[in-house]
């Protein structure tokens, strides 16, 4: 784990793919149900004044959110530039 790694999470990125975007509830729910678990924990926390925590949870959240984006295999802007969402507005 580097420093950054450390710092920002509180453990690695290799570590968060393991965890969480490898995990039961990431193959049968989806990644969105894992940041939203994350949020969740992060939540209890905040009532719990575990500070330091939060952070960390809340930057494990946007690391697979990033992770999402990434890996995303068109972008919004090349939805709405289609035709494809037409037939969604009435």
């Amino acid at each position: 784990m580097t420093e950054f790694e450390k710092q920002c999470y509180g453990m690695s990125e290799a570590d968060i793919r393991e965890q969480y975007m490898e995990s039961i509830t990431a193959r049968h729910a989806g990644l969105e149900m894992v940041v939203m678990g994350i949020l969740s924990d992060a939540q209890e926390m905040v009532e719990v004044g575990y500070k330091e925590n939060v952070r960390l949870y809340l930057n494990r959240a946007k690391f697979i959110l990033s992770e999402m984006l990434e890996n995303k295999g068109t972008t919004d802007s090349d939805y709405l530039d289609s035709a494809a969402h037409l037939d969604q507005v009435e």
